[in-house]
């Protein structure tokens, strides 16, 4: 189950693969602040990475040495998952960039830069993950609690509230130790003013998205592992969703304000995927209600990959339509 059955050496082509195709996507799509990307462009290499992520797919559906096809499967689904909630940082990018004045043109350094920290960071999150699923197999349960918790309360969160970046304990202390500029310095993230060298507003939007990553993937890498508790599937679907989040992006960011109800499909999708967890772990459930004077008879139900890909989809394309035909309020 959550032990690796690739051998070393496919973790690390996979990772050469993976530098190689990040790089490459800095070399083709919006160089170094040159031009400001555009709809059609950001459309196309959207497109592009999602077709990858498909070829890669194929390639497990062909050569994975055990089960490939409900692994294939289970990558899909994952893929779907993190690429659905990944739409929810791009909001809150869109909201960062805004707040730090930062333009167009200059908003894809930072995003490679904040994709190569969270391609690390989910890395470390993953692996860790995989290790106490595979010692303790209740923790599902607790996973599956809390994307109850974090689904329900996407449908409390008001769209007009919005957290003051300034304000994030990583930026303020940073700005204790070492001096920021207000003024955006073309793509730099360090610029020598006065004699000092100094961090410029686009540094600092890097590490609130850096910061900001880690709480996604406290919501996202948990609702992967409800369709699979392979760390290859687990990792490689988190790679390919966050690879195109560049480009999906400024694809997305001039349409954003028509998604008004994305959001609240998200919020189901994580209560689905945190029912699904709980529901195939029901034996610790109701052992642990009994522990506390409850008797909880939650059925042992074991929901198929097919099954989960169907609803994952299913729900986020409702609401994305819900959103454009909708009449109520836009974003």
């Amino acid at each position: 189950m959550g032990n690796m059955v690739l051998p070393l050496w496919a973790w690390i082509v996979f990772y050469v693969i993976v530098l190689l195709m990040l790089f490459a996507d800095l070399k083709m799509f919006g160089r170094k602040g040159q031009h400001e990307v555009n709809i059609r462009e950001a459309l196309g290499m959207t497109a592009l990475w999602i077709g990858v992520a498909m070829l890669f797919c194929a390639g497990i559906y062909l050569f994975y040495p055990v089960e490939p096809h409900e692994k294939a499967m289970e990558f899909l689904a994952g893929y779907l998952i993190e690429k659905s909630l990944s739409m929810d940082n791009l909001f809150v990018f869109l909201m960062l960039f805004t707040f730090f004045g930062i333009e167009r043109k200059y908003q894809h350094e930072v995003l490679f830069w904040g994709i190569f920290g969270a391609l690390v960071l989910r890395s470390i999150f993953i692996f860790a993950g995989a290790a106490v699923v595979e010692r303790f197999e209740w923790v599902l349960g607790l996973f599956g609690l809390f994307l109850i918790y974090t689904g329900a309360k996407m449908f409390a969160h008001r769209g007009e509230q919005q957290s003051d970046p300034s304000q994030n304990i990583i930026v303020r202390l940073f700005r204790r130790m070492y001096p920021v500029t207000d003024r955006v310095q073309g793509d730099h993230f360090f610029i020598i003013e006065n004699g000092r060298r100094m961090a410029t507003p686009l540094f600092v939007a890097l590490l609130v998205i850096e910061t900001t990553d880690v709480a996604f993937a406290v919501d996202s890498i948990p609702a992967v592992f409800s369709v699979s508790r392979d760390p290859f599937i687990v990792l490689t679907s988190n790679v390919f969703a966050i690879l195109g989040l560049r480009a999906l992006y400024f694809a997305l960011a001039a349409v954003a304000k028509y998604f008004c109800y994305l959001r609240y499909g998200l919020g189901l999708i994580l209560i689905f995927v945190g029912l699904k967890m709980l529901l195939a772990m029901s034996e610790y459930v109701n052992a642990l209600a009994s522990l506390c004077g409850l008797r909880l008879q939650l059925p042992h139900v074991e929901v198929s990959t097919p099954v989960s890909l169907s609803v994952i989809f299913g729900v986020l394309i409702l609401s994305m339509l819900f959103s454009v035909v909708s009449p109520g309020k836009k974003r």
